[in-house]
Formats: structure tokens, sequence, C-alpha cells
């Protein structure tokens, strides 16, 4: 199967079963996207898929064919220079995720996409809710809202 990841196309021969998250790791080399509890709910394994965020862990490979899919490798924004301004991480395990997300979160906003805050501005509030999807077990929250704030130019 073919895949395009970072804007480079992969021949690849895997399981119909395996992960976007597995085929990423195992078979790619790119261990930016975390394994975290592989069930979607912490958000370590954040990609951006056609330029949506995604967790990876979720999606089966096979179905991918005609994605265009995006790992932290190959994510330039500048919401990775705020979080090092910011000191947006801590251990930093789940930092490619939170990135990842960011990144896609911004997009989402800049297009006018609803959150169940609902507030059209990008205030700490809606931050939040719109990164709620990503875990992070040091607690760098109060690090990462300013950093996502001044990198979507507010």
């Amino acid at each position: 199967m073919d895949l395009v990841v970072n804007g480079t196309e992969h021949s690849v021969e895997l399981d119909p079963r395996t992960t976007l998250l597995d085929a990423l790791r195992d078979h790619l080399g790119l261990t930016g996207a975390k394994k975290g509890c592989d069930h979607g709910q912490c958000g370590a394994c954040t990609v951006l898929l056609d330029g949506r965020r995604v967790n990876s862990c979720l999606i089966l490979t096979v179905t991918l064919s005609e994605s265009e899919i995006t790992t932290i490798e190959g994510v330039d924004h500048p919401v990775q220079e705020k979080f090092l301004e910011h000191d947006g991480f801590q251990c930093g395990y789940c930092t490619p995720g939170q990135i990842c997300s960011a990144v896609g979160m911004l997009d989402e906003a800049a297009k006018g996409w609803p959150s169940a805050v609902g507030d059209p501005e990008l205030t700490d509030a809606e931050i939040r809710e719109r990164m709620s999807g990503n875990l992070c077990r040091c607690g760098a929250y109060p690090n990462m809202v300013p950093a996502i704030r001044e990198a979507a130019g507010r």
C-alpha cells in the first residue's frame, strides 16, 4: 500500500489490522506520535490527516491510501516556537500530540468551526475546550494555553 506521510510517498506492506500509529512507528520509523492509552482517550498519538487532527491509534492504515498524513516530524508551525517560549511541556511525552492537535485546532477555529463552549474568540476557556482531547500527566496546561493563544496571534 502507498501512504503519503509528511509529503513523501512510502510503499509499505501491512496487515490490514495495522493502525496508523503502528504503521508510523513500526514500519516508517516516525516515532513522534506516541502510544499512550491505545484507546483514543489521551491524544498522545494525534497526527493530522488531510489537515484534520485524529487519534492515529484508532485508524486502520488500510483506509488511508488517498490521504495526506502529517506527523510532528512534518509540522512547521509557529505553535512549536511558542511551546518552547512558554515552556509548554515537562516530560515531553504528550508534546507531539499536543502540538499536532493545536495546529489542527487553530485551523478549525480559523474556519469558524464551533466547539462545545461556542465562543468564536479563542479565549483561554475556548482553547482549553478545543484541546480537551489531549491529556498531559505533568499538568503543563497553564503554559500550553498562552503558547497556543500567542501562536493564534492573540
